[in-house]
């Protein structure tokens, strides 16, 4: 990867293959105006949120291919039988818990060389965690970033959505206001409940963003390091969410299952981080 990226959307490949795009730093408005239709109180109030570090984002969700890669297995509910001309191992991972999210990030950074972002008990090593937990852990709750390193992560909110964005502010990132009226237009850009055929598709099959990510919007939703909390009012630089949320972390960007609703920009939810879902899969970033 290089060191001095010059534009959004510039792109590089990492050692185990993982392409990123660079999301270059700069101030956006975060959440919905009160008048978008299909807002959630959740998505208010608008505040201006400064990203003030550029990072490396993949361009694709994580596949299944990849979580086997590292990981040696694969939890997927969809695990068989992909659609007409796609590959199974191109399909995103789900049915991945929060916990085991971590997990991933910490032996993929691993697996490149690059220190690892994620520390518990003391260890950022996954072998000294124990197994993945099934239900709440309070150890795995109180996960720390490692200050200065430079491994994969989960985005947080706030850089999820200016870069799902890619510097619009309409509802979806192709310009897109009205879930209901603009179907033709989402279904270039998106997997939902309308056109997936009730199942994943594999990545990148829809048109990008205009940072040239894939699948932002649809096909599964994406887990990030916040727990969900209502916003403030003030504007922000590099927001990470609160300290405990309402039990549980964000995810983002809906999912196969949901309707066009569910997959604008602004749209947040907020799921236990210990359940595995089969509509929850996964980004990762690296700064």
């Amino acid at each position: 990867m290089s060191d001095n990226p010059q534009k959004a959307g510039q792109t590089a490949v990492s050692p185990a293959g993982i392409k990123t795009a660079w999301i270059p730093a700069g101030t956006f408005t975060m959440g919905s105006p009160p008048d978008e239709k299909g807002r959630w109180d959740s998505e208010g109030p608008q505040r201006q949120v400064t990203i003030s570090r550029g990072f490396w984002m993949g361009v694709y969700l994580v596949t299944q291919a990849q979580w086997v890669e590292v990981m040696g297995s694969n939890p997927s509910h969809f695990s068989a039988k992909p659609a007409a001309g796609e590959t199974q191992g191109g399909r995103p991972v789900e049915a991945v818990s929060w916990y085991y999210a971590l997990a991933f990030a910490n032996r993929l950074s691993v697996k490149e060389g690059v220190s690892p972002a994620y520390r518990i008990g003391g260890s950022a090593s996954p072998d000294d965690w124990g197994e993945v937990p099934a239900n709440k852990n309070t150890a795995w709750d109180a996960v720390e970033i490692i200050e200065g390193s430079d491994g994969w992560r989960l985005p947080t909110e706030a850089q999820w959505e200016y870069a799902a964005r890619a510097g619009t502010a309409a509802a979806f990132s192709d310009g897109s206001q009205d879930w209901e009226k603009d179907e033709e237009a989402i279904d270039k850009i998106a997997w939902l409940k309308f056109n997936s055929g009730k199942k994943t598709h594999e990545v990148g099959r829809k048109q990008p963003n205009a940072w040239g990510l894939y699948d932002m919007h649809g096909n599964v939703g994406e887990w990030m390091w916040d727990w969900h909390e209502a916003y403030p009012a003030e504007a922000q630089t590099d927001p990470a969410g609160g300290s405990t949320g309402y039990g549980g972390r964000v995810d983002r960007g809906a999912s196969w299952l949901n309707t066009a609703q569910m997959a604008r920009s602004a749209f947040r939810d907020c799921v236990f981080p210990f359940l595995r879902s089969r509509n929850i899969g996964l980004r990762l970033v690296r700064p």
